[in-house]
């Protein structure tokens, strides 16, 4: 029988045991996504090349076998202050860790200690045939463009297991609160080098350097070595002295400054992003309905350490 490409659920688990199946369930562990693709195999291959006296191909072997899922998420709270939301499984996965304040806010920020880094399960099963991905590490990037909807999309490599026949799950969604246009009014408390300028869209890409590794001896892992996060904002261009701001002297003389926002209204489902310590790059002009854009990339710096981004749901 026909398998439908839209019948689709994902799992997502914390790993007690670094790659080992934490076994999510469909009642517990069901997240929300939209864009959910699954590379059930990817590998590396070798060709034998062998010397013979006619043409053709040659068998292959595959190395380092892995598989890789990405899925997108609404950037949205769990709709109750101090409860993280369904995907704070995934964020603690890219090297991050929360800090909770009962009822009150759930703080990611990121790590470097490989010891204390996390991995998840993750079930993506696809009309019936279920792919159980274990020992998954991966990275993230946040999209907030005017009059749509914010998301956080995931990128996981995770190690390979034959997949098998499961009947699709029935999932239990919760701790996904209803989410909100990036718009004026949902939208607060923005600033860039301390001037709270009209933004158009603000992205973060957090870029941890993941990599499969597996040494005769060894085990299988995937590992988070590095990380550069970086992004780019736009806002509409003002004047460079008086109440306005030159960014272009931000630029050039190698100061760095402030960088967050605030989106929501309704405690529960705000989330407060900031890269403290930004440099921007080179600013470059656009245009928007007529009107002169500024283009401003960055890249978030540690401060102190570990300081660099922080993700707050409250």
């Amino acid at each position: 029988m026909a398998k439908l490409t839209r019948k689709k659920t994902i799992l997502v688990k914390n790993e007690s045991s670094y790659g080992v199946d934490a076994s999510p369930t469909g009642g517990a562990n069901a997240i929300l996504v939209r864009d959910l693709e699954v590379t059930p195999l990817e590998s590396d291959t070798v060709d034998r090349e062998l010397i013979r006296g006619f043409l053709g191909n040659f068998e292959t072997l595959l190395s380092n076998q892995r598989a890789t899922v990405t899925f997108t998420c609404e950037l949205v709270g769990s709709g109750a202050a101090g409860t993280s939301p369904a995907y704070g499984v995934a964020l603690e996965a890219c090297s991050m860790a929360v800090t909770t304040v009962s009822a009150t806010s759930n703080t990611y920020a990121p790590i470097s200690d490989p010891s204390s880094m996390k991995s998840v399960t993750i079930y993506v099963n696809m009309d019936g045939v279920n792919h159980a991905i274990t020992g998954c590490r991966g990275t993230f990037t946040i999209n907030m463009e005017l009059n749509e909807i914010p998301t956080i999309t995931f990128e996981f490599t995770g190690k390979f297991n034959n997949p098998a026949d499961v009947t699709l799950p029935t999932c239990t969604y919760a701790n996904q609160a209803d989410p909100i246009l990036f718009k004026n009014g949902n939208t607060s408390s923005f600033q860039f080098y301390g001037f709270a300028g009209a933004l158009q869209s603000w992205e973060l890409d957090m870029a941890n350097e993941v990599i499969f590794r597996e040494l005769v001896g060894g085990t299988k892992t995937i590992d988070i070595v590095d990380r550069k996060p970086s992004g780019t904002l736009t806002v509409e261009a003002v004047a460079v002295g008086g109440s306005g701001h030159n960014f272009f002297t931000d630029a050039t003389s190698g100061n760095t400054g402030t960088n967050k926002l605030t989106h929501g209204t309704v405690a529960g489902n705000k989330v407060e992003i900031s890269c403290p310590t930004s440099d921007v790059g080179a600013p470059s002009y656009t245009d928007t309905d007529g009107i002169q854009m500024l283009e401003l990339p960055y890249v978030a710096v540690p401060n102190s350490g570990n300081d660099e981004v922080s993700i707050k749901f409250f």
